[in-house]
């Protein structure tokens, strides 16, 4: 009996032997297969996309010697870390590593920007210059900004900021940067994720749309996109990725994500602040629309008479994009052509909601028509 037992122990250490072993190389199999399957991705959309653009591909060992061994990190997000480095003929570059904490998205990711960002060329989108993909390690090269992000000029200390004229000229240039993904290449291009930290600044500050990982193409003639699932930045997505009913997911998106930006840019501060002297200022959106609409006058410390016109210009284009209803918001030519305009030629647009319930609740009380008449349709270009 004792025999038996032994002999029943030993099988079953020897199956534990043997079948660990197995299930490691089984895990390692399906592991490699998973990675290296999207590494193909990765080299046949190179390969097949090598006709259509036009960065250059650089060697892991090229980028290493750029960054002089990645010593100069100029900043670090979800996305990766960003290095300053240097070409051969001089120029100042910023390459920026894709993480690889999250390789199931990275690579898309990599493509992604490749694919949208690597047949732009418009002065108000940031120039690739080159990228590198080598196993693992996927990188993208840059022109350098030496001005950094929009975000450290609106929200921090007084002396990094810009004045106001200076910061319509930015929205001008942001603005006219989103209407050419829109409207001036063979594919639409949906950004999916403006914000501050997004835009950058050349040495005269020239505004620069920039990274492309969440964006979308899709053709001209179709202006509706399908999502499995919200993308963006919270604070800047548009409500119809979210809530379904109000609308589909078309290029309004952008519109709405450049009308938060606008506002903040316009007040120099955040447009939820939960932390408010007044319940009324907690979302700033609305309190503007209640100061402007009841004639009350939004001059901040020190402005001009010049800068509070453009304040009160660049909210008013702000609150037209931030419409709950994507009809009901501007496309990006004609939100160009009123931060351009007089403001004089502005209307009033309807009040915005935090929430497109509220919205809901208030047109029970009072429907609001000025809106729809205007701006009819998701992606129209008859302005």
């Amino acid at each position: 009996m004792h025999l038996v037992n032994v002999s029943v122990t030993l099988r079953i250490i020897a199956r534990i032997v043997i079948g660990i072993p197995c299930v490691i190389a089984l895990l390692m199999y399906k592991w490699k297969r998973r990675h290296l399957s999207m590494y193909d991705n990765i080299e046949e959309f190179l390969r097949t996309a090598k006709s259509k653009i036009m960065p250059i591909r650089y060697s892991y060992s090229d980028i290493k010697k750029m960054t002089n061994g990645f010593k100069d990190k100029l900043g670090e997000g979800g996305f990766g870390c960003v290095y300053k480095g240097k070409l051969r003929s001089g120029s100042l570059v910023a390459i920026k590593m894709l993480s690889k904490s999250n390789k199931a998205n990275s690579g898309q990711d990599f493509i992604n920007e490749v694919a949208t960002i690597g047949r732009i060329h418009h002065v108000n989108v940031v120039q690739l210059i080159g990228f590198c993909v080598e196993g693992s390690k996927r990188l993208l090269v840059y022109d350098f900004m030496p001005n950094g992000s929009l975000d450290k000029y609106i929200f921090l200390n007084k002396e990094s900021s810009i004045d106001l004229i200076k910061m319509h000229q930015i929205s001008v240039g942001v603005a006219s940067g989103i209407q050419y993904l829109h409207q001036g290449c063979n594919m639409q291009i949906l950004h999916f994720d403006i914000k501050p930290h997004n835009i950058l600044l050349d040495g005269d500050f020239i505004p620069k749309v920039s990274d492309f990982g969440l964006a979308r193409l899709c053709p001209l003639d179709d202006s509706i996109v399908s999502l499995t699932a919200p993308r963006g930045t919270m604070g800047y997505i548009a409500p119809e990725l979210f809530y379904k009913n109000i609308g589909r997911v078309s290029c309004k998106a952008d519109v709405y994500s450049f009308g938060m930006l606008l506002m903040e840019m316009a007040s120099r501060r955040k447009n939820l602040n939960a932390v408010a002297e007044h319940i009324s200022q907690i979302y700033f959106p609305s309190w503007a629309y209640d100061q402007i609409n009841e004639g009350k006058d939004l001059k901040m410390e020190d402005s001009t008479e010049e800068e509070s016109k453009l304040r009160v210009k660049m909210i008013m284009v702000a609150l037209w994009c931030i419409q709950t209803k994507p009809s009901d918001r501007p496309p990006m030519n004609k939100a160009k052509d009123m931060l351009e305009g007089e403001i004089e030629s502005l209307q009033m647009p309807p009040k915005p909601f935090l929430c497109p319930e509220e919205k809901l609740e208030d047109a029970n009380h009072h429907e609001n028509k000025s809106s729809s008449k205007f701006f009819s349709t998701p992606c129209d270009d008859d302005f």
